[in-house]
């Protein structure tokens, strides 16, 4: 089981504190470094000291880690143009050394997009899986040859598709509880299918979905990863489980039936639940990055136990 350390900066992040959280994740010997993609803070609070560009982050991580995988749940397809895009994920690949992965989705929080004036489509299902083409058509296209595409949304013509990341294959992931479309997006391009914040029953409804789309595509449905992202609680004590919940605005029973909360046993016990069910990877979503001994305490008591 792998385990990744998720963040969600739009609350309140700096750039340093991103660095610190990420080199700590590196150093502790975590899988991956991810973070969301968004500019608005979601619920109370004033969000200080404001939003950090994902991929603006990404590339500075890129520099400064030197094991850590870098990646995004989701970009929101609704920011960026996708021939920029192929562009930007490339680019910072390269500048880690080939360890970028790209989670992309449709774009959904209106809110943000109306407080910086990016346009928020009705349609933007159908946008996404024209993004998803594009990007991966333009890294697929061999060097020399050129890549041009006709959508309803998108139109490129005889594009040099460069550059090519660093990577001969940039994971891609796919994510969500969409019951039709979204398993079908994922067979066709993911690598790595995620649900967030989901049961053991509904991900393993949802698993069971992305399987059979995979093999209805003629994919082996093991070719894919399969992953969670939930948030993490985990106290030596119940004392210590209360004061993280609290920090974070939290139950603590709602924690433990909706997330990874209580024990190290309790939060490893979850975890082999979900295993079970065929998840191979596990976000932890961290909410107060200030608490670096959060990320020790689960390093040694949780992740060495999974090992």
């Amino acid at each position: 089981m792998d385990l990744r350390i998720f963040t969600e900066p739009q609350q309140g992040a700096s750039y340093d504190t991103l660095l610190t959280v990420a080199k700590a994740a590196e150093d502790l010997g975590f899988d991956a470094f991810y973070r969301s993609d968004h500019y608005l803070r979601m619920g109370s609070g004033d969000g200080l000291p404001g939003p950090t560009d994902a991929w603006i982050t990404l590339a500075g991580l890129a520099r400064e880690t030197k094991r850590i995988r870098l990646g995004t749940l989701m970009t929101a397809g609704t920011f960026r143009l996708p021939g920029v895009l192929a562009i930007q994920v490339a680019q910072v690949d390269q500048m880690s050394g080939g360890r970028v992965e790209l989670g992309l989705g449709a774009g959904w929080f209106e809110e943000e997009h109306r407080a910086y004036g990016i346009p928020f489509p009705k349609e933007k299902f159908g946008r996404l899986e024209e993004q998803l083409a594009i990007v991966t058509g333009l890294w697929a296209t061999e060097t020399g040859r050129t890549f041009s595409y006709d959508g309803t949304y998108y139109q490129l013509t005889d594009s040099p598709a460069l550059p090519k990341p660093a990577q001969a294959k940039v994971p891609v992931l796919v994510g969500g509880h969409g019951a039709v479309r979204t398993p079908r997006l994922a067979a066709q391009y993911a690598d790595e299918f995620n649900i967030p914040f989901a049961s053991l029953e509904d991900s393993e409804r949802q698993f069971g979905r992305v399987r059979a789309a995979a093999e209805k595509v003629g994919r082996k449905a093991d070719d894919l990863v399969y992953s969670n992202a939930l948030v993490a609680c985990v106290g030596k004590d119940d004392a210590e489980v209360a004061r993280r919940a609290a920090a974070i605005g939290r139950d603590v029973e709602e924690l433990k039936a909706n997330g990874l909360a209580g024990s190290p046993a309790e939060v490893v016990d979850k975890i082999g639940q979900y295993a079970a069910i065929g998840a191979s990877r596990i976000y932890l979503q961290m909410l107060d990055l200030d608490d670096l001994e959060h990320l020790e305490l689960i390093s040694s008591q949780v992740q060495s136990q999974l090992n």
